[in-house]
């Protein structure tokens, strides 16, 4: 919410906003900008009839005083994702979606247009290198959008990614997650069918090939759009060899090759031939907490990665090990979303784990009692994950510790959509 506020700042606009809680960086920022609340928490009087709009966070609730007070006066209530689709409804919109690798081929498409000097708006679910924010908005010809398929808005139950009606689209897969909105996993996959079929006609849209769920859907569905799917780059560890040219990457795992088809495959419908794509993308180190490199330990390497749903922890796990097959890995991963602790999806977790030599799985008995859910016994935290040399550590606080006692002989692997309870990284590497 803080980019967007400072984008719309940037344009001109007269900015205002309010929260119960502001955390760093958007504090530092929103203060730099004149736009930080000299209070906290919510007051209707602020709102009036001289508001063109108000935009509306995920994570406000329905009951929110300044939502009824808007609601009331008739001002226009926009969810975040609704803004920017109108925003950008005279430019061509290229929308990244799907269970996994989003942020990642977002990421890549975005470093490689900034190479080639292109124009273009933008909005990604990361911070990245060499950008200040995850969001501008300008009246560049295109946009490049990051599509969400969580809800926008306490008031708005769309996916995000419906409101922005691509000219270009790419699917990185379905897999279930988010079971608190979408308890199935045929809901689940519903909501990709209706962005498919929501999609402008005469669009286009990638697919990944081995997708059982998309692979299914291209063939019994009403597909109107121009449909091709992408396997992955064809590689050789961290080299893709391209018109007999070797050029070295700055990534690893073979889900991040897949990612690096997608990109491919949508700067080509830019106008961007494949041998200048290889070229900008060589230096692309990835997304923040996208298996980004926090440092060396007694010679061994620390990634830290945003890794949640069980195909994103299983797709980081394995890639990690492949890429460096003769080394340990120590994988600590943090049960930390709705999903994840919830006795009814752990299930899905079941061999997410199995490449690593060590498997450490971390949940906060206080997280647990935040989010209003029953307690988790470790021994069954431990049969849904099935490996045979795993731990469970319940308190945040002694994560430091147990990463500190491991031998100095391998690989450590964090993944979480939290933090660890405030874990300083630098703690643990040399």
């Amino acid at each position: 919410m803080h980019n967007l506020a400072l984008a719309l700042h940037d344009l001109g606009h007269n900015v205002t906003g309010s929260d119960d809680e502001i955390y760093e960086p958007s504090r530092t920022r929103l203060k730099k900008s004149g736009l930080l609340p000299t209070e906290y928490g919510w007051f209707s009087e602020k709102i009036s009839k001289d508001l063109d709009a108000v935009i509306l966070g995920m994570h406000a609730r329905p009951d929110n005083p300044e939502l009824a007070a808007a609601l009331a006066l008739d001002i226009p209530v926009y969810s975040y994702p609704e803004y920017v689709a109108l925003q950008a409804k005279d430019q061509k919109r290229v929308v990244i979606a799907g269970s996994h690798g989003k942020t990642t081929t977002t990421a890549m498409i975005m470093h490689v247009l900034g190479k080639m000097e292109m124009e273009y708006d933008y909005l990604v679910g990361a911070q990245l290198e060499g950008f200040d924010r995850m969001v501008k908005l300008t009246n560049a010809p295109l946009i490049i959008l990051e599509g969400d398929e969580y809800l926008s808005s306490p008031i708005d139950r769309r996916p995000k990614m419906m409101h922005y009606k691509p000219d270009v689209a790419v699917i990185t897969g379905v897999a279930w997650d988010h079971i608190n909105v979408f308890p199935t996993f045929e809901i689940y996959e519903q909501q990709f069918k209706d962005f498919i079929l929501e999609m402008n006609k005469g669009s286009k849209l990638f697919y990944y090939q081995h997708d059982e769920s998309l692979e299914h859907m291209m063939t019994t569905s009403d597909v109107h759009v121009d449909t091709e799917s992408y396997d992955k780059v064809d590689n050789r560890n961290d080299v893709v060899v391209y018109g007999g040219k070797e050029y070295k990457l700055n990534i690893i795992g073979q889900h991040n090759m897949q990612n690096l088809e997608a990109a491919r495959k949508v700067c080509l419908e830019l106008g961007i031939s494949s041998g200048d794509f290889f070229e900008a993308i060589q230096d692309f180190r990835g997304a923040a907490k996208r298996l980004q490199y926090r440092g060396d330990r007694g010679g061994f390497r620390v990634y830290q990665d945003f890794a949640h749903a069980p195909s994103k922890v299983k797709a980081t796990c394995d890639a990690v090990k492949e890429w460096f097959a003769s080394e340990k890995l120590y994988a600590f991963f943090e049960l930390h979303t709705f999903s994840s602790l919830n006795k009814e999806f752990l299930p899905q977790y079941k061999d997410s784990l199995s490449k690593a030599d060590l498997a450490v799985v971390v949940y906060d008995d206080h997280t647990l009692q935040m989010k209003k859910m029953p307690p988790l016994s470790p021994e069954f935290v431990k049969e849904q994950f099935n490996h045979p040399n795993i731990e469970v550590i319940t308190d945040n606080q002694a994560v430091l510790q147990r990463l500190l006692d491991l031998p100095k002989d391998g690989n450590i692997l964090m993944m979480s959509s939290g933090t660890f309870g405030g874990l300083d990284y630098n703690s643990i590497t040399d």
